[in-house]
């Protein structure tokens, strides 16, 4: 079995030349497999570890007061959290929740060596920072997209990217909605519209696409 640092770098190109306090701080990192339909972080947790994750995906969602939840970004294979930096910078506790979406391999950097890398490690502090900054303008991204587009258009392209074989997406509006950081009824409504134009026919947890060409044209207008 290779060891965490030839992992690491098989992974990510851009640890393959690494100074010898990073080729230190990343052979302690602690190599961990999840299953799906795990949680890795709790909301108010506090954050101990820098996670690298080799293969699968967590999805990281807030919850407000009333439960109601909304999908912040997936952390996919070669990919690390946005949250998690940003805790560990600012000492601060999650203020989301991570739960594995499938099996998962990552590795965990323990805060201690987080801050030996920002201090020590010019190739390791540069991998941390350009991570965190492609995932935050994401972040952003999706912020613009809820405050500025109309959920038609947020639907239609939600559609489009998450067809499945045969033309069909099996997904419950209230999936939809935690997605799209709306209220299922807002969902529900818009589908209704768009099984009225003939664009697709719902049926329970299921949607079929019958004029794919006409959501595609909608998501992109």
């Amino acid at each position: 079995m290779m060891n965490s640092i030839e992992q690491l770098q098989q992974q990510f190109p851009v640890l393959a030349e690494l100074d010898q306090s990073g080729m230190e701080i990343l052979a302690r990192a602690q190599r961990v497999e999840l299953p799906a339909d795990q949680i890795v972080f709790h909301q108010g947790d506090a954050c101990n570890n820098y996670i690298i994750v080799v293969s699968g995906t967590v999805k990281v969602l807030g919850r407000n007061a009333a439960g109601r939840e909304i999908v912040l970004y997936r952390i996919e294979q070669q990919g690390s959290c946005v949250l998690t930096t940003s805790c560990l910078l600012g000492e601060e506790a999650y203020p989301a929740e991570g739960i594995t979406e499938t099996d998962v391999v990552a590795f965990l950097i323990p805060l201690a060596e987080f801050r030996k890398a920002l201090a020590e490690s010019e190739s390791l502090r540069r991998f941390i920072f350009d991570s965190y900054g492609e995932r935050l303008a994401k972040m952003i991204g999706l912020v613009q997209e809820i405050a500025f587009e109309r959920i038609e258009k947020r639907l239609a392209r939600y559609l489009i990217e998450h067809c499945g074989p045969g033309y069909i997406l099996l997904r419950s509006h209230q999936e939809i909605a935690d997605e799209l950081g709306t209220a299922r009824e807002v969902v529900s409504r818009q589908l209704k519209a768009f099984e009225q134009k003939e664009w697709i026919a719902l049926s329970r947890n299921q949607i079929l696409f019958v004029n794919k060409d006409a959501i595609r044209i909608k998501g992109q207008a």
